[in-house]
């Protein structure tokens, strides 16, 4: 069978981030090419075997209310699930799943290869076409030249990737797969500039050898919790695997402390930057040296393996240092290694080279997702790639670009942070980053998105139909109690006294008895049934509704405000030279960043308010146009 070259979409690179460009670019018509190192790698996890957990596991919803996979896919292979936080609100509250990573792959892959206009090939992209400042195509290692309309490069560690072990280096990508060398040197050809990065990885030890009574336990959830919006409470795993908690000790930190002198991080062997906020052990320790203790975290990584991952303990010491830290560890004292762990340092495209639809300014039609783009994470990536996935497609089509907003998703506050902020490390979303944190919650992702994905044909007619019929009842629902009067019967009384409160002499609505702390919606039908039968969505989206109606109502006035400044356009080829009184440290970061609108040139680092103020004059009084004509 002779191998078709032409193509409408050329996705580069089968991670998280590959996996959901590709799927979205076929969801949506366009004939779809992914290719990748190795076809044994797909959706690969070198990492943690996890998704989700605080902001990300949001993302992991947001992911599926477009329409993506990685929700699925979790759903069918997690082998503990756990919501965290839920003694806080529901803006922090996040779900949580130890994945099986040989089952997580294999279900992507049988996904890739059943999906309609998707094509996959095993191969090594070095090279890209461009005509015009415009992207055609790829070469590959084989010398095959593909062609295309749009490309998506997302090449993750591999991106000239070096394992550092000791004073041992060596190219590699992730778990010792083939690392791409070639395609970063073309990057930099064509003008891109790149920068070094680093993660890592702990040892993976052998259970059989694990004293797990010297660890405390940390089992899944009793309680039904899905990622994706489709799977039925039914299908929920009873009978789940454990994780486990231990620390490190003193002893453990004079080892690492004394052997510092070892670590590629201190030696100067390590080049590349870190993560802040998912540090190895030895730089936890010097960072930290007063306390006493970490926490390390025991992880199955699959049932049909003896390994456990060991969270909380990531490192490029010496083997023989690795097993000397482990015998220290309550519970690993008699643990056999499998796996040494490893630091990996790569190549990222600095992304202020990027607009914020994930396409870079200097060649068209050509973007980049994932790890490439300096964050790190399975979900950061994967948010990434549905995005890249479907841009691409929109840019084949002709269409315009499709950019998700702060207030609308977590995906939109990573991606609007990395073109505008950059990144000078790793980057990790975290709660903190979004300032309408509320409104960007677990429970409402289909609210914010599934409108959206079903516009662009990721989700079909059926499944937003019963997201209209809940957010339908969810609407009649509150109207009802907004209307309902419960007089003071001495049932109700009762309760309310039960509950500490005093007794009700006027009566309530019913609604505002919901917006009582104490009270649930579940708990006010006993005094006043709904027709529709009791569902725990409807019930969810009601109590929160209630209980946080002020703070809502009040991020989304802000959130109003704001778009206000989103919606003021900058000409792309404005001068900044000819804009007055802007600080030097504006023009310059202006001038690289060149933000699309007045909103995004106010999140950048070093422009002030006063900047601001000067551009937003420049351009509302017409100058712009007196100079362009001038031109």
């Amino acid at each position: 069978m002779t191998q078709k070259n032409e193509h409408d979409v050329i996705i580069v690179g089968a991670g998280h981030a590959g996996c959901e460009a590709a799927l979205a670019s076929a969801r949506m018509g366009m004939d779809t090419l992914l290719i990748t190192i190795d076809l044994d790698l797909v959706a690969f996890m070198p990492c943690n075997p996890s998704i989700g957990g605080p902001a990300k596991g949001i993302v992991v919803r947001e992911i599926d209310a477009l329409g993506g996979e990685m929700a699925k896919t979790t759903d069918k292979s997690y082998v503990q699930m756990r919501m965290l936080n839920t003694a806080k609100g529901p803006a922090v509250r996040a779900l949580r799943a130890q994945t099986d990573n040989l089952v997580y792959p294999e279900e992507m892959r049988k996904t890739l290869d059943a999906q309609e206009n998707l094509t996959l090939v095993e191969d090594t992209v070095n090279e890209l076409i461009v005509e015009e400042e415009t992207v055609k195509g790829v070469i590959t290692e084989s010398g095959t030249a593909y062609q295309a309309q749009a490309v998506v490069l997302t090449t993750g560690t591999s991106s000239r990737g070096e394992i550092i072990i000791g004073y041992m280096r060596y190219s590699s990508g992730p778990n010792n797969s083939k690392s791409s060398d070639k395609l970063s040197e073309d990057l930099i050809k064509r003008g891109f500039v790149l920068d070094r990065f680093k993660t890592g990885t702990p040892p993976r030890v052998d259970k059989n050898t694990v004293d797990f009574s010297k660890a405390e336990e940390q089992p899944g959830d009793k309680e039904p919790n899905h990622f994706s919006h489709e799977t039925p409470d039914s299908s929920y795993l009873e009978n789940q695997l454990s994780c486990w908690l231990t620390h490190t000790n003193e002893v453990t930190h004079e080892i690492i402390k004394k052997n510092s002198k070892l670590s590629p991080m201190f030696t100067g062997i390590i080049d590349g930057v870190g993560a802040r906020y998912c540090p190895s052990i030895e730089d936890k320790v010097t960072r930290f040296p007063d306390r006493k203790r970490q926490q390390v975290f025991l992880e199955p990584e699959s049932l049909r393996n003896d390994r456990i991952y060991v969270q909380g303990l990531s490192t490029s010491l010496p083997a023989d240092v690795q097993r000397e830290i482990l015998d220290t560890i309550p519970g690993l004292e008699e643990a056999e290694v499998i796996r040494d762990g490893y630091a990996i340092e790569y190549d990222v495209v600095l992304p202020y080279q990027l607009g914020s639809n994930l396409e870079t300014k200097a060649v068209k039609n050509l973007f980049t997702a994932g790890q490439m783009n300096g964050t790190s994470g399975y979900e950061e990536a994967a948010g990434q790639g549905i995005m890249a996935g479907i841009n691409a497609a929109l840019a084949v089509q002709g269409k315009e670009p499709f950019v998700l907003r702060r207030d609308e998703a977590y995906i939109g506050v990573m991606i609007d942070d990395l073109v505008t902020k950059g990144t000078s490390e790793p980057y990790r979303l975290l709660t903190s980053r979004a300032e309408y944190r509320l409104l960007l919650r677990h429970d409402n992702a289909d609210y914010r998105l599934a409108e959206y994905g079903h516009e662009f044909g990721l989700i079909s007619d059926e499944r937003y139909e019963v997201f209209l019929e809940k957010k339908a009842q969810v609407d009649a629902e509150i109207d009802r109690l907004q209307s309902t009067f419960l007089k003071p019967t001495p049932e109700l009384n009762a309760k309310v006294i039960d509950k500490g409160a005093k007794e009700l002499r006027d009566g309530i609505l019913a609604y505002n008895l919901i917006k009582r702390p104490e009270w649930t919606y579940e708990e006010v039908l006993e005094f006043t049934p709904s027709d529709f039968a009791f569902d725990k969505q409807v019930a969810e989206q009601i109590d929160i509704r209630a209980h946080y109606e002020g703070y809502i109502n009040k991020e989304l006035k802000n959130a109003v405000k704001f778009q206000k400044m989103e919606e003021k356009v900058i000409p792309a080829d404005l001068d900044y030279k000819q804009v007055h009184n802007l600080a030097i440290e504006a023009r310059e970061k202006l001038e690289t960043i060149r933000p699309a609108t007045i909103g995004q040139a106010s999140r950048i680092s070093g422009v002030n308010p006063s900047d601001i103020t000067f551009l937003s004059i420049h351009i509302e009084t017409g100058q712009y146009e007196t100079n362009a004509a001038q031109m």
